[in-house]
């Protein structure tokens, strides 16, 4: 299967990630799900939610309130609202201000989790997000003096710095040829992925990512290390905030 399909649906967000509006056809729908045959919605993963948004059709807009991935690439609609037939035109638009404020925070927990690995050493265990706030988690079995705001410090140093996000796909064999391909405990990337998505912070991070990011970390924002919690023994949860 082709990187950019789920499904029957081609995922014009992987290739496009500032793309918010689009037509397509609708291929199948139901009350649980709309199939198109192509959407700009990112579906979720990697802890980055799934976008909101509408599609207008003939007059009348269907809310969109989520995405599902199974063997089709699922829109959901918000209860009660109409749905549009299979073989409709319609148009979409994701909900740009949630969007954006996602790249920018996916960009955020990309430079902590470089700039965490560089300076201590630590791989990722979990993380999670919201718009312009976010955890991550790391097997760091003590916190030095200072942690806390050097690594703030650190991150915004990275992003006054602008570098630039690239994003590539990348066969399997040549994505795990880079050094620390994979920044978290866990290898999270299926062994049936042959095609893996990289997005390299240049200079500072590259990973194997699914998601969708700004173009360069000055568009970031400015990070705030909000908490340094533990989460047992070895394991400490650091939540950031994103501001302008």
């Amino acid at each position: 299967m082709s990187t950019d399909l789920h499904g029957r649906t081609q995922r014009l967000e992987l290739s496009d990630q500032n793309l918010r509006d689009f037509e397509a056809v609708v291929l199948d729908a139901t009350p649980e799900g709309i199939v198109l045959s192509r959407s700009a919605f990112y579906p979720g993963g990697g802890g980055q939610p799934a976008d909101h948004g509408v599609l207008v059709w003939q007059g009348v807009e269907t809310r969109i309130a989520g995405v599902r991935k199974g063997d089709d690439l699922y829109l959901i609609p918000a209860e009660g609202d109409p749905i549009p037939p299979a073989g409709t035109v319609v148009r979409g638009a994701v909900a740009d201000e949630r969007r954006s404020a996602l790249m920018r925070t996916h960009s955020g927990l990309h430079v902590l989790c470089g700039v965490v690995f560089r300076d201590y050493g630590c791989l990722v265990t979990g993380g999670n997000m919201d718009e312009l706030s976010a955890r991550m988690d790391f097997n760091l079995p003590e916190v030095p003096a200072g942690f806390k705001e050097a690594v703030e410090d650190a991150c915004n140093a990275e992003i006054v710095a602008d570098r630039r996000i690239d994003v590539k796909v990348l066969p399997r064999a040549e994505a795990f040829a880079i050094p620390d391909i994979i920044r978290t405990a866990t290898n999270l990337v299926p062994e049936t992925v042959q095609d893996v998505r990289v997005v390299d912070i240049v200079g500072l991070d590259t990973q194997a990512d699914g998601g969708t990011h700004v173009a360069s970390t000055k568009q970031i924002g400015r990070i705030k290390v909000a908490k340094v919690e533990s989460k047992g023994r070895g394991f400490r949860r650091l939540r950031i905030q994103i501001s302008d």
